[in-house]
């Protein structure tokens, strides 16, 4: 795809999700050249005064790639306008928010781990139902659309376990072993990957390795609360 299609394909993208409008996925990008369009993207979103904070994770468990029918984990960057404050409500603006609980890592200036911490993410995908290929998906930013963080976890990430809970009714359950086998291993697949594409983690990066369960909707008055060992976080719309 020419340069100009990248940049028309991500104002394509980025003028539906500011106009709360809804768009059939294409078929006809390979990762590749979706991965270009998900810069592109972010470009325009830096360029209004946003700035990148860390990156998330998709598809890293294999209840999240059943979810979606996608084959294979991906990547996209995390901005300052995406966070909500625990308890918080996400933005008007979002038109199909779904919430997962998720385990965030804190990397220092070497891209290793220096902290975890309890996280939401709100994904609201511009392609119609949530019905996208993974290339579609990856063009969109991987669906990042709000992260909610909460208070450091201890122990043995692997083996902590999450309940997910939507206006107090259990909805899903995971385990931290859900992302790659343990949040560090997809934290060095992410560090793979970036400097396959010529970027880097940062002193101080955020990164959100992946739903430890299914998503599940976000609907008028609700609320959605992960429920951690030793601390829960909620989110509403």
């Amino acid at each position: 795809m020419r340069p100009a299609d990248v940049e028309a394909r991500a104002a394509w993208i980025d003028d539906a999700h500011r106009a709360g409008r809804l768009l059939d996925a294409p078929d006809d990008l390979d990762v590749d050249t979706a991965y270009a369009v998900q810069r592109a993207l972010t470009a325009r979103r830096e360029a209004r005064g946003a700035r990148r904070i860390g990156w998330k994770l998709g598809y890293t468990s294999a209840v999240m790639r059943a979810q979606m029918g996608v084959e294979s984990p991906n990547l996209g960057p995390l901005l300052d306008t995406m966070v909500v404050p625990p308890g918080g409500v996400v933005p008007a603006s979002l038109v199909q928010p779904r919430v997962e609980p998720e385990i965030g890592i804190v990397v220092d200036a070497d891209g290793r781990p220096t902290g975890a911490r309890a996280v939401l993410e709100v994904v609201d995908s511009v392609w119609r139902d949530y019905r996208f290929t993974l290339a579609a998906n990856t063009a969109d930013g991987s669906s990042a659309a709000g992260v909610v963080v909460g208070e450091e976890l201890d122990g043995d990430l692997a083996a902590l376990t999450v309940e997910l809970r939507r206006d107090g009714v259990p909805a899903a359950t995971g385990s931290g072993d859900a992302a790659m086998g343990h949040p560090h291993r997809a934290l060095d697949w992410l560090r793979g990957e970036l400097a396959r594409r010529g970027e880097t983690l940062r002193t101080g990066d955020l990164v959100i390795t992946g739903g430890l369960t299914r998503a599940i909707g976000l609907p008028p008055g609700s609320t959605v609360e992960a429920r951690f060992p030793a601390t829960t976080i909620d989110v509403r719309p």
